[in-house]
């Protein structure tokens, strides 16, 4: 008998352009109330199983119109629960990221795209408080220690150089762990 592979690698799961579409299509369908909360919940369940399909779910329901992750219906906050670490992790970078980019698009006066960023970081905020609460604690933690050039350990290093690449200054770091700080609140 053999392993099986991991979703994360299965020919079924979506790639990100896919998941994009998938999800787009589902959020519309719940909107338009042609999709209940709990069949929602079970494809996007599925959905957010792999990397891929979880990155493009997050693109679109963190920055649509949709109401949907402002209402976080409860079998969805369970069937994100259930996903586990991956979706924290994926959460807790989509508040760093829009949190930097809040702060990019005033600098540049741009307010409808700050007003976006603004959306992403109170949807992501809001996420984290509902998701597993150890697990959340712990990533955002290490995102703090990494915003605040503090601690030591591989998954430190590995938010530092995400934090890194994406070229936040010292203000978009220190706006990075006062948003971290809000999540607790």
């Amino acid at each position: 008998m053999t392993d099986a592979a991991p979703l994360t690698e299965s020919p079924l799961a979506p790639s990100f352009p896919q998941a994009l579409e998938i999800a787009a299509q589902w959020i519309g369908l719940w909107e338009a109330g042609e999709l209940s909360d709990e069949v929602l919940a079970d494809r996007v369940g599925e959905l957010v199983a792999s990397r891929d399909g979880a990155r493009g779910f997050f693109v679109v329901s963190l920055t649509c119109e949709a109401p949907l992750l402002d209402r976080l219906p409860e079998a969805l906050v369970i069937a994100l629960r259930q996903a586990g670490e991956g979706v924290v992790d994926l959460t807790a970078r989509n508040l760093a990221m829009s949190t930097a980019m809040v702060l990019h698009h005033q600098r540049s006066g741009d307010q409808e795209h700050q007003a976006g960023s603004e959306r992403v970081q109170r949807r992501s905020t809001e996420l984290l408080r509902h998701l597993e609460p150890v697990a959340v604690k712990e990533r955002l933690e290490t995102l703090l220690a990494a915003a605040e050039q503090g601690g030591t350990g591989q998954a430190v290093d590995e938010d530092r150089a995400f934090l890194e690449r994406w070229g936040y200054d010292l203000e978009q770091r220190q706006a990075i762990a006062a948003a971290i700080e809000t999540v607790a609140d």
